[in-house]
This record gives C-alpha cells, sequence and structure tokens, in this order.
C-alpha cells in the first residue's frame, strides 16, 4: 500500500475567497448605497456578479481602502 507524502496529510485548507454583500461595505465604509454603487460603477472598488447578486470579496475593498491611504499620504 502507498500513503501519500506527509505534506499532502497536513496540508492547510485554501483560505476560503470572503464575499462581502453591498450592505456589508456600506456598513464598513459607513456609506451609503448609491455612493458604493458610484463606487462600484467607476471601477475603484472591484466586484463579481452572481446572477443577479454583486458581491465585493474582501481584498478588493482592503485594496480599495489601501490606495485612499496612499493618496491622502501622497
Amino acid at each position: 500500500m502507498v500513503l501519500p507524502p506527509l505534506a499532502v496529510l497536513h496540508a492547510e485548507p485554501a483560505p476560503a475567497l470572503d464575499l462581502l454583500t453591498v450592505p456589508q461595505v456600506m456598513t464598513r465604509l459607513q456609506l451609503g448605497r448609491s455612493a458604493v454603487y458610484d463606487l462600484l460603477r467607476s471601477g475603484q472598488l472591484a466586484s463579481i456578479t452572481l446572477g443577479r447578486a454583486r458581491r465585493i470579496p474582501a481584498h478588493a475593498l482592503t485594496d480599495f481602502i489601501r490606495t485612499l491611504l496612499e493618496q491622502e499620504a501622497a
């Protein structure tokens, strides 16, 4: 019997991609619905569409905030 390598047995699961809803982003940024949709429409905040649902990857929100901070520092 051949056993899989030890690394395969103890491999860490891939981190789940956290997808946020528009209301969750509204709460985190303390912005209104139309302001969040304006950010999505302008491409400042990345999103994906699943069927009719709009979802924002958590890393996209982090990147957006980082970009704003860099602009403020410049």
